[in-house]
This record gives structure tokens, C-alpha cells and sequence, in this order.
């Protein structure tokens, strides 16, 4: 695979990159009446993950694209299947999950610091997530990244507002490092985005979020793709997203061919 423009290299090395105007407009159309869909007419596994003080209001859901017919497009756009097929060097790609994370303007809510890969019932090395704002997004509120975190440990998942461990026992993974200190445990960066802008990032990657601009909304989807070496892991915990409606379909250690994850590549 020809790697002239480093995303192959940036992606391996350190875990994230920035892919500049790799969402058509057609796809940023889908993406944002998608994103406004699910907001509008909320999912089962909808959450408010922001304050009842907060002067705004953060909103996730999770598994839109089952729902939201735009969304579901979006996720099985060949351009976007390639791209995944070629950060996660896999012959194969499929759509595993979508999340969609809408916060309103003035939104003081961030978004702390963890890796998704704890979160999930698959275990495999070739996974990759795109994070596609359709909105500008200063500095200051897009996504940042731990440079290199995507090698391991896990860290102990908790939950955005009140750090609790919901999903593991306490102790059972490292904690987080302390991301302030001088020096800090990993590099970070970030990357002030525009529309058709996306930043596509390893599951296992730690990264977080700032809050919401006061002038306007922050809405994104991010698209979650899994190549060849991925197979199911059934966990003792509950996921999030959680999957038992296919638990009983596939095995420990069993490729995820299953309706519900596409294959989208080739």
C-alpha cells in the first residue's frame, strides 16, 4: 500500500492522524442529517453525559446507523471503507458501531481522558475510529490524542461524570496516567478541524475532548471499523455499547461475520 501522504506511518507509529478533506460533501450532507436524526428521535442507549447545570448539554448514542438510514449510508461509504482498509493494513473491513456525540453551543462538559478498546467485546490489533465533526472545531474543543498510547496498557475505563468504574472491578486495570505532570507520560496532540475533516485514531488510543465553542455546536459521528484480525471476546462486564443480542451467535474467539457487522471492504 502506497503511503505518500505518512498516514499509513503516522497511523502505526503514533496512533492517530488527521485525514484533511477526506469526507466528500455528500458525505458530510449524510453525516449531519444522520447526526441531527438521532438527536431528534433519541435511541434506547441515548445518554445526557453533561451536568444539569451545565449551560448546554452533551449528548451520545451509540448504534445509530440501525436506526437512522443516513447514518447507515454513511457507515458503508466505499471511500471511508478503503481508508479504514488502509490505516488498519487489512485485506477485509467491517462496520462494527457507530457513536454519535452532539455538544450544544456553550456546552462546559469535557470529555476525560480514556481508550475505547476497554469499552468493547472484541479483541484484535486492526481497528480504527473516525472521529468526522460536521462543524468547524477550534483547538481548543477537538479531540486530543496520547501519542503512542495505543501500544498498551488498557486503562480502567470510568464513567464521564462521575469517574466511577462501572465496567471493570476497581483495580482490575491501570489507572489512567496523570496526563498533567512535567514531563507528561505520552506527547498529545490535537488539531483544529473544518468540515470534511476527519481524525482517525486506534481503539486503544487514549484521547479525550474539550467543551463545546460558546458560538456554536459541536456535533460529530464517529465510525468504528474492524479488519482482519478482530474476533468476538465475550467479557464478564457489561459493554458499551452493549452487544448481547449477539452474544449467543458467535464464540470466543470467532471472526465477527455477523449481520450487524457489515462487511464493507472490499
Amino acid at each position: 500500500m502506497s503511503d505518500g501522504d505518512g498516514l499509513v506511518e503516522g497511523f502505526a507509529a503514533e496512533g492517530a492522524v488527521v485525514a484533511r478533506g477526506a469526507v466528500t460533501p455528500d458525505l458530510l450532507a449524510l453525516a449531519g442529517r444522520g447526526i441531527e436524526d438521532a438527536v431528534a428521535e433519541r435511541g434506547e442507549r441515548a445518554i445526557v453525559a453533561s451536568q444539569d447545570d451545565d449551560p448546554g448539554l452533551f449528548v451520545e448514542d451509540f448504534r445509530c446507523a440501525e436506526r437512522v438510514p443516513a447514518l447507515a449510508r454513511l457507515s458503508r461509504a466505499r471511500s471511508l471503507a478503503a481508508l479504514a482498509a488502509r490505516l488498519m493494513v487489512s485485506d477485509s473491513v467491517r462496520f462494527h458501531h457507530d457513536h454519535v456525540l452532539v455538544k450544544r453551543a456553550g456546552t462546559r462538559q469535557p470529555t476525560p481522558w480514556h481508550q475505547d478498546q476497554p469499552y468493547y467485546d472484541i479483541d484484535g490489533r486492526q481497528t480504527v475510529s473516525f472521529w468526522i465533526p460536521v462543524d468547524p472545531v477550534p483547538e481548543a474543543a477537538t479531540l486530543e490524542v496520547a501519542l503512542g498510547s495505543h501500544r498498551g496498557p488498557w486503562y480502567l475505563p470510568r464513567t464521564f461524570l462521575d469517574e466511577r468504574a462501572r465496567w471493570f472491578p476497581e483495580g482490575s486495570l491501570a489507572e489512567i496516567p496523570d496526563m498533567d505532570t512535567d514531563p507528561p507520560p505520552f506527547r498529545t496532540r490535537r488539531w483544529a478541524l473544518e468540515p470534511g475533516d476527519l481524525i482517525a485514531f486506534h481503539m486503544a488510543t487514549l484521547h479525550r475532548a474539550g467543551p463545546a465553542p460558546r458560538e456554536r455546536d459541536r456535533r460529530v459521528v464517529s465510525l468504528r471499523y474492524v479488519g482482519d484480525d478482530v474476533v468476538h471476546a465475550p467479557r464478564a462486564w457489561t459493554t458499551s455499547p452493549d452487544f448481547g443480542d449477539v452474544a449467543e451467535e458467535l464464540t470466543a474467539g470467532e471472526s465477527l461475520d455477523h449481520p450487524l457487522f457489515p462487511l464493507v471492504w472490499p
